[in-house]
């Protein structure tokens, strides 16, 4: 595993030992940024359920400004924080250890709005992709930002986001990733 490209390509990155998190492959990392390409001048990244951290890494390789990385898992938690100092980015990089929810209502509190989340909950924990719609309703996401949802093939995450559209979903091989935009409307 490595940062695929950006001011940062090629430095390898720490897996996280065990079953316990499922990293994104280089294959896929690259095919999804190839994707997402033009949003990267200056943003705002929040990378939930981080585990290693190679989602927000790539993106801060790429240009996004800040990265948040949420992980409760303490061994997840140590191995993200020496990918970040590994690719030089202690100064962008905030990585915040607790429960998904909890942290998005501090980050609430805080004012904080993202251009980009990555969702990539355990597999099992379905219901945890509805973290999507309470982004959205804690006003987490800016008006035109992206929610990236890593998730098994067979699960429509679509069900779970019902104030966002789907624009976009990529196959490989057992997982899929569906690309989410939320237009705030005139009346909100």
């Amino acid at each position: 595993m490595r940062i695929v490209s950006g001011s940062r390509k090629s430095i390898p990155l720490k897996a996280v030992p065990g079953d316990a998190t499922r990293p994104t492959t280089d294959k896929v990392k690259e095919s999804l940024f190839n994707i997402l390409g033009p949003y990267f001048e200056g943003e705002f990244v929040l990378d939930l359920f981080a585990g290693s951290g190679s989602l927000g890494l790539e993106a801060l390789s790429r240009g996004a400004n800040y990265a948040v990385f949420v992980e409760k898992n303490g061994k997840a938690v140590k191995v993200l924080q020496e990918n970040v100092e590994k690719a030089r980015f202690t100064e962008q990089a905030e990585i915040m250890k607790g429960d998904a929810r909890r942290v998005l209502e501090d980050l609430q509190v805080r004012g904080v709005a993202f251009d980009l989340i990555f969702l990539d909950p355990p597999y099992a924990q379905i219901k945890l992709y509805s973290l999507a719609e309470t982004i959205i309703e804690m006003g987490l996401l800016k008006e035109d930002g992206l929610i990236i949802c890593e998730h098994a093939k067979e699960v429509n995450v679509e069900d779970f986001i019902p104030s966002a559209s789907c624009y976009r979903k990529e196959q490989y091989g057992s997982l899929s990733i569906s690309f989410f935009e939320h237009k705030r409307s005139s009346t909100q």
